[in-house]
């Protein structure tokens, strides 16, 4: 028996929509993160880029379970000496509701060189409308 390990030429990338409205966002983060990973297909291969592209729509109608809404929190820093801001996920949600799925999904995938080309894959939109018609994709039920 042989080993499969694919090249990065012979991976085909499809365009999946997924709906974001009144789904909890851990559940929705995970399954996107196998889809851009590419853990999905038969032929997944740890060290190369097989997964596909994903279009999230609906950001701003997450759902967040229990309390998150008001008690969880996010986290920056300035770089200088008392520069810890943190915000709330609500605020999140109001200021930037892209900011949360993106966030959960990039906690989900490689650190590394990988991971940031596989997080590149991930197009979140406020509203349902998104401008990759072009690329034909496919709705997808999470």
């Amino acid at each position: 028996m042989k080993s499969f390990y694919a090249k990065k030429d012979q991976v085909k990338k499809n365009w999946h929509v997924i709906d974001l409205q009144d789904r909890p966002v851990g559940r929705v983060a995970t399954q996107i993160a196998t889809i851009l990973r590419g853990k999905d297909k038969p032929t997944f291969t740890p060290g190369v880029d097989m997964g596909d592209f994903v279009i999230a729509i609906n950001a701003e109608k997450i759902k967040l379970t229990g309390n998150k809404l008001e008690n969880k929190m996010y986290y920056k820093h300035t770089g200088w000496m008392g520069g810890l801001k943190e915000y709330s996920a609500k605020t999140k949600l109001e200021k930037d509701p892209t900011f949360i799925i993106k966030k959960a999904v990039k906690g989900m995938l490689p650190r590394g060189p990988l991971g940031r080309k596989q997080l590149k894959k991930l197009k979140v939109y406020v509203g349902a409308e998104h401008p990759h018609a072009a690329q034909k994709p496919q709705t997808r039920e999470v």
